[in-house]
């Protein structure tokens, strides 16, 4: 038996000391370094064969590094695809971060499901009984999905060579324990072995793993920042549990984008892909009603259109109300100033309520004209046509600035049937035989007339 060694981690940065102190040097936090067991046993590797010849590496001229096209593993999942870049390529390890109930485990089961390859399931917070529940609901023909109840990572490595999967899902890494480590399941010495042992198994074998992470109330994946720079994708999986939609997004991604996003509406069988989210986020209605415009806006590399609704009413109290759901309410005051002071609409004594429907928040600098609009619409009473929409940026001094790929929302709103998008005179253009009407504004005030 080797000595037990320990040593002092910061819980928050995972920065390493060899004595306690009150703050860490690294990230400025107080209070957040614990001691930590690191050692407990002679370590082995993954696979407990020691009759493998290891390979020593040697270094290469760049230009004579034979390359190959990776064949990516298709998930069966258009969204989760995109978001990867086209699928999942062999040997990777990838962690999904979220809220707690927003469905993480719903998403990577169903998937799993879903899979024509051998997919080994290893769940540390649920026993198989719960995970079969939640299969019955989303696809209870699978044939090809193995569940495994075990948190020991040596324990899942013998399964793994027991059963040759093709994929292998963890969920979650913080609940993974190795014997190599002596502290607790979660502890940062733990996540870091862990994941390294991991990481040794799928470049080894160009077996993928997708890990599960649980997040802190800040936001952040918890443990260690190393975490997510020693995983080749991070993504993100993102909504209001109140509302039905989700939104998958990578904030890493060693081979992609991480422009590209996915959406999926939650329903009772489990989450439903949506290909063309702007026809959800656009209420049908029949009458015409003040108070509502239409905005081109992109999320990542895919356009949307979101409808931005305003009520706009004389104050009850002595001070006026700004509200705003989904939209930057800094910003939103910044808009109500120029429409004072550029356009003469006397704002300061109403109430302002603003919402973008279904649920979602933009921060696309697009949208405000569409907010101006509204805003507008609202406080004449006047309805906007149904088939307008918008896509500029306004400016301090009222002047309607250019946005990034026009012609891209301009070709969106086309596909869904709108007659005339406003955008701004700066634009550089190119389109041709649109059957959408292009409305080049300036100003602000050049917008009123259409509200009027």
């Amino acid at each position: 038996m080797s000595k037990i060694k320990t040593t002092f981690f910061c819980q928050n940065c995972g920065s390493q000391y060899s004595k306690w102190q009150g703050q860490c040097t690294a990230c400025k936090e107080w209070n957040t370094i614990a001691e930590e067991v690191i050692q407990k046993a002679e370590k082995s590797d993954w696979k407990q064969s020691s009759s493998e010849v290891k390979r020593v590496s040697k270094p290469l001229k760049i230009n004579e590094i034979e390359t190959s096209q990776e064949t990516r593993l298709n998930t069966f999942d258009e969204e989760f695809n995109r978001v990867l870049g086209g699928g999942i390529v062999p040997g990777s390890l990838i962690l999904l971060g979220g809220e707690p109930g927003i469905g993480k485990s719903t998403l990577l089961l169903q998937i799993a499901l879903k899979l024509p390859y051998k997919t080994l399931y290893v769940s540390g917070e649920e026993s198989q009984k719960q995970i079969k529940m939640r299969a019955e609901r989303i696809n209870p023909n699978s044939e090809n999905c193995y569940v495994l109840t075990e948190i020991k990572t040596q324990n899942i490595f013998k399964q793994i060579e027991v059963i040759q999967p093709d994929i292998v899902v963890v969920d979650s890494i913080q609940t993974l324990h190795s014997d190599y480590i002596e502290s607790s399941s979660g502890s940062i010495s733990q996540i870091k072995e862990c994941t390294t042992e991991l990481i040794k198994f799928a470049k080894e074998t160009s077996i993928p793993v997708i890990l599960i992470g649980h997040i802190t109330k800040d936001g952040n994946i918890a443990g260690p920042k190393i975490l997510e720079h020693m995983v080749d994708t991070v993504l993100q999986f993102e909504g209001d549990r109140n509302h039905v939609f989700r939104i998958l997004r990578a904030n890493k991604n060693r081979f992609g984008s991480t422009n590209e996003l996915g959406i999926y509406e939650m329903q009772g069988s489990g989450l439903r892909e949506v290909s063309n989210p702007s026809e959800i986020l656009i209420s049908k209605k029949d009458e015409e009603l003040s108070g509502n415009a239409v905005a081109a806006t992109l999320e990542g590399m895919r356009p949307l259109m979101i409808e931005v609704q305003a009520l706009v009413s004389t104050a009850v109290y002595g001070t006026p109300q700004r509200s705003a759901t989904g939209f930057n309410a800094k910003r939103l005051n910044m808009l109500l100033a120029v429409l004072e002071k550029r356009a003469g609409f006397r704002l300061g004594t109403k109430d302002v309520f603003l919402n973008i429907t279904g649920g979602i928040s933009v921060d696309d600098p697009a949208i405000d004209l569409a907010v101006v609009a509204s805003i507008l619409s609202s406080n004449e009473d006047v309805a906007l046509p149904k088939d307008y929409c918008f896509a500029a940026e306004v400016g301090l001094s009222g002047e309607i600035r250019p946005v990034q790929r026009v012609e891209q929302r301009i070709l969106e709103a086309e596909k869904l049937g709108f007659t005339t998008i406003f955008v701004s005179k700066y634009n550089k253009i190119s389109l041709k035989n649109t059957t959408i009407k292009i409305q080049l504004l300036s100003k602000i005030e050049d917008l009123i007339v259409f509200v009027n």
